[in-house]
């Protein structure tokens, strides 16, 4: 079983030599336990910081684009890139430091065991108490989207931006070929929900960035929040292809 940790990068210069060595390191420690292998790949979507060139001196596997696509572009470069390689499962892990690489093998524990197509590692599932809350503002409006996608699908999601997800080999092709640009993680969860992939939710911990800005810092400004609004409820109606 092979497994590709996808890790997008746009000015992680504070951060993404971190990120890998924690991987690293946990490959380490656990390789006599695990009955997978974990490769990564940094996409690096066009940063103006030392992000590269840390990259390359370090020689860590990674794709340079020459411009800024944003979080959905830079992660479907990485399902493409398993794609190509015939990886069994993709993961989106941070390069930001936030996601807990002890956490990975709860997350993709259910499409080994093949009790789901595609895996969200959640902060706020029930009876869980997370270390890492985020703010206040940002859980409501978390909620507020998890109310949204139950309306539209019947599914309730309870983190419904996290960006710790991993999928099988199905959902990989999938998302190569078709991956929302604008709100990527509820867009995507409803496109998969119309699909009638099998979707879990499994603790995950998570921690407060090391360095660097949050791609979704505006999270709470009204506009954020009508926007990604929307983008649910298109999603929900839209006509699903093959």
């Amino acid at each position: 079983m092979r497994i590709l940790l996808i890790i997008p990068a746009y000015n992680e210069e504070e951060t993404i030599l971190n990120t890998i060595q924690s991987i690293e390191q946990f490959k380490e420690a656990n390789k006599e336990k695990l009955s997978y292998t974990i490769d990564y790949v940094v996409v690096n979507d066009g940063s103006t910081d030392k992000t590269q060139v840390i990259l390359n001196q370090h020689q860590i596997n990674s794709i340079h684009l020459i411009m800024n696509l944003g979080i959905g572009g830079a992660v479907q470069t990485g399902y493409r890139y398993a794609e190509e390689n015939n990886y069994d499962i993709a993961v989106q892990f941070d390069g930001d430091g936030q996601h807990d690489i002890y956490s990975l093998d709860a997350v993709v524990q259910p499409i080994i065991k093949q009790q789901a197509d595609f895996v969200i590692g959640s902060r706020f599932l029930p009876n869980e108490k997370a270390a890492f809350q985020t703010t206040f503002m940002r859980r409501v409006g978390i909620k507020i989207l998890s109310f949204l996608i139950y309306l539209s699908s019947g599914k309730k999601i309870y983190d419904v931006t996290s960006g710790y997800r991993a999928c099988n080999q199905e959902i990989i092709a999938y998302f190569s070929k078709k991956y929302p640009t604008s709100y990527p993680e509820p867009e995507s969860t409803v496109h998969l929900l119309k699909k009638k992939f099998r979707i879990k939710e499994v603790a995950a911990n998570m921690m407060e960035r090391s360095g660097g800005q949050s791609s979704i810092r505006a999270f709470t400004s009204v506009r954020y929040m009508f926007e990604v609004s929307i983008a649910i409820l298109v999603s929900s109606f839209m006509r699903e292809g093959d």
